[in-house]
């Protein structure tokens, strides 16, 4: 199983020969101005809420690709109205079971509206079952206690945002990999925005003082899971 990392919270996991793409936000961010968006043809896009910062490319990359889109229910009638069908609607605390394996859909706090101001529902963010791995994508959250919930899920990686303001900054992310029981983490939601930018050293030496293992890909860059 391959993860690339395309900038902010944008990740390609191949798994099961199908390729999944994780919001997708990638034409208006300057530090990925070496991305082309339009050789990326997922088979699936998963959306973890309805921010612009998230689902700026995700129309884009739907119709260059024809990928099924997986998001939650209000997200799933937004896209219709964009004339985009091919979406399979979820909610919190759900599962289902894809050609790849098996996506449960889990809490997060945060909020959640589409640029163009339509209801996104609830943040979300999902656990991959797949190649006898689990993967945790937490999507935009504060620290929840609600993590707690995954710990004896037999986490492979969490991927969880570390960047602050609008989501957990470094500290609570480690507190988050203790919830879930997971030592290794790849850090998403950085470094885009001023109020995001991080001290990579810094990060990487709190991580390694709690005993865990953080990646942090640069942009369009790998790590085998």
């Amino acid at each position: 199983m391959k993860l690339t990392y395309y900038g902010q919270s944008t990740i390609e996991i191949v798994a099961n020969g199908k390729t999944l793409l994780f919001d997708p936000f990638i034409t208006p961010n300057n530090l990925a101005k070496h991305i082309d968006v339009n050789s990326l043809k997922p088979d699936y896009i998963l959306v973890s809420h309805g921010h612009g910062d998230h689902v700026a490319d995700l129309i884009t990359v739907q119709k260059n690709s024809g990928a099924k889109v997986i998001c939650i229910a209000e997200i799933a009638g937004w896209l219709g109205k964009q004339d985009i069908t091919n979406v399979h609607g979820m909610n919190i605390g759900g599962g289902f079971n894809f050609d790849f394996g098996r996506v449960k859909m889990v809490n997060a706090v945060h909020s959640s509206a589409l640029p163009d101001g339509s209801n996104g529902g609830n943040p979300a963010g999902f656990v991959i079952y797949s190649e006898d791995k689990a993967i945790y994508f937490a999507g935009d959250t504060a620290l929840t206690y609600d993590m707690k919930l995954l710990e004896d899920e037999n986490l492979s990686w969490a991927i969880l945002p570390i960047g602050d303001n609008y989501t957990m900054g470094a500290d609570d992310a480690i507190k988050a990999a203790a919830f879930v029981n997971c030592k290794n983490v790849i850090g998403i939601h950085y470094d885009s925005f001023p109020v995001i930018k991080i001290d990579k050293e810094e990060v990487a030496g709190k991580f390694e003082k709690a005993g865990l293992n953080l990646k942090l890909p640069a942009i369009g860059d790998s790590v085998e899971l």
